[in-house]
């Protein structure tokens, strides 16, 4: 559990508050999970937090990475560390100088909370802080526990006819979100998508609902392409058994065309030089996962000399809003993302399925208030 920021003076006249007790689950090393409920703790949040009883949880690739190789990239789990970013609560008490908020108000918890003074900040890229605090990964501790203190600005409150499960999802959704604004799509992109797990499948809804009119998606599982077309794809491709030259054939033969956006969704080597090469001249490829290792390849060369944009894509940036408001609207449905359901004392049993990929989990959820009954 994290027992709130000490973000400011004592000067500022902290709030205390004590629940009758409180569960995190804990990543102890590789493999190893803890978890823990202590019989009593004291909250201490600064005037500009809020305490959250935390309801629905969602369990993202990252978190499964961390489980199993303790580190992703430069970040490396040296100690114990709570996991959970993906996250919805309802308000339980407020700071002081919380005028958007009040007790009972569910919101969307946005993981990442920036230094708010560093250039980054000041010119609108805040997702880039080097001083950002981002929940669950090292060393900041995450939300999967039953209480949690964040700042009000970065809880989204969700409309009426938004539930807390699409609460949850609104932190996979904004990556999607953020993609296709790198991308630019817009009315009549054809778009590209390689991989269809969980971003693949929130960056076709997002592409979607921009107003790409043709999407392409490809993955080595029948069943997640199944999925994707019953998103809105308007082509699917297994790619398991076919080369580069073989991908990039069937694409075109598909789309009867170049696409003119690329996202590559998985990080696979073989998709990044796909992607790069069958990019449109004057078009985009577009990086939402993070790359394995990429050797030399004549494709990049080829990129450049079509004036191929290849652009990074990091978390998100005001992206919330936007993801919130396409549910909101109707534009996007993220309920059949929702393919598994656990309560926080089930955390292990939920993980393996995610591991596994036992009975085909798409997006799998931690119900952390203990009043969750399945429906």
């Amino acid at each position: 559990m994290q027992l709130g920021k000490w973000t400011g003076s004592l000067k500022k006249y902290w709030h205390r508050y004590s629940p009758s007790i409180n569960s995190s689950s804990r990543l102890i090393e590789p493999f190893r999970m803890q978890q823990k409920t202590p019989e009593c703790i004291y909250i201490i949040f600064s005037l500009s937090e809020v305490l959250l009883q935390i309801e629905v949880v969602g369990i993202c690739g990252s978190d499964v990475h961390y489980l199993v190789h303790g580190r992703i990239g430069p970040f490396v789990v040296n100690k114990p560390m709570i996991i959970g970013h993906e996250a919805s609560g309802t308000v339980v008490k407020v700071g002081k100088k919380v005028k958007n908020l009040k007790p009972g108000d569910h919101v969307a918890i946005e993981p990442g909370v920036p230094c708010r003074f560093c250039w980054y900040c000041k010119t609108g890229d805040y997702h880039l802080c080097k001083d950002i605090f981002f929940c669950a990964t090292p060393p900041d501790d995450g939300n999967l526990s039953r209480y949690y203190v964040h700042e009000a600005d970065f809880c989204h409150l969700l409309p009426p006819n938004m539930d807390l499960e699409d609460g949850a999802l609104m932190e996979p959704l904004s990556v999607g979100v953020h993609a296709c604004k790198r991308g630019n799509v817009r009315v009549g992109a054809i778009c590209l998508i390689l991989g269809a797990g969980p971003i693949g499948l929130v960056t076709l809804l997002s592409a979607k609902a921009m107003g790409a009119s043709k999407i392409i998606i490809t993955d080595v599982h029948d069943i997640k392409l199944q999925m994707a077309k019953r998103l809105g794809a308007d082509y699917t491709i297994n790619i398991e058994h076919l080369s580069k030259k073989g991908i990039i054939n069937k694409i075109r033969e598909l789309l009867g065309e170049d696409p003119t956006i690329s996202f590559d969704c998985c990080g696979m080597e073989q998709c990044v030089r796909v992607a790069v090469t069958v990019s449109h001249k004057d078009w985009r490829s577009c990086y939402p996962c993070r790359f394995r290792k990429i050797r030399d390849d004549p494709s990049l060369a080829s990129a450049l000399m079509r004036e191929v944009d290849i652009r990074g894509v990091f978390r998100y940036n005001n992206d919330y809003p936007t993801a919130i408001e396409m549910v909101k609207t109707g534009k996007i449905n993220v309920k059949p993302l929702i393919t598994h359901h656990y309560t926080l004392e089930d955390t292990l049993k939920a993980f393996h399925t995610a591991m596994t990929q036992e009975g085909n989990p798409i997006k799998v959820l931690i119900h952390a208030n203990p009043n969750w009954k399945a429906k």
